[in-house]
């Protein structure tokens, strides 16, 4: 008997162990501080980001739960709304089924470089585990995508620690 209730113990928490944490990852948003604001490539940029970080958390086995548009939209009061206000962010979260929610900005003091901002919020108290900031100098898909995978590391890094991110692309030297 001892033994059948040590090995239920040992399954139970075997497939704990195993289970994919779930993230839902919001819409960044983008403040862009130049003095040329909001230019379509920065739009799409800006929209870009989600599904980049998406593609990479997945490779590191985080299931992704989907917010709708219209959710966020209606939870959010104004710019800025959901990054600040992490109590509501989890509601968000918590309603679409995740364990931790990513609320993101990209912020842009300047042409020459931009800031990705992120905060991860532990949805079962609405608390803030992990405030990041990652560089990018430039606004090209490459640097971008790099960007997001140094996102990716310091997500990673506050929950499950296996994300690898890829190797850097090999360089030939000019003769």
């Amino acid at each position: 008997m001892k033994l059948a209730y040590f090995l239920l113990l040992l399954a139970l928490s075997t497939a704990q162990a195993h289970a994919e944490t779930r993230l839902a990852i919001l819409d960044f948003e983008l403040n862009d501080l130049t003095m040329i604001p909001r230019t379509p490539a920065e739009i799409e940029r800006t929209a870009s980001i989600k599904p980049l970080l998406e593609k990479e958390l997945k490779t590191a086995g985080y299931q992704i739960i989907a917010v709708t548009p219209a959710a966020q939209q209606q939870a959010n009061s104004g710019f800025g709304y959901l990054f600040d206000h992490h109590d509501v962010a989890a509601a968000l979260g918590k309603a679409a089924g995740a364990d931790y929610v990513v609320v993101g900005r990209l912020h842009k003091p300047s042409f020459l470089f931009a800031y990705l901002m992120g905060h991860l919020i532990r949805i079962k108290d609405g608390q803030l585990i992990g405030n990041y900031l990652s560089e990018s100098k430039g606004g090209d898909n490459k640097l971008t995508l790099k960007t997001v995978e140094s996102l990716t590391v310091k997500i990673d890094a506050d929950l499950d620690n296996r994300y690898t991110p890829p190797p850097p692309p090999r360089q030939t030297l000019m003769r």
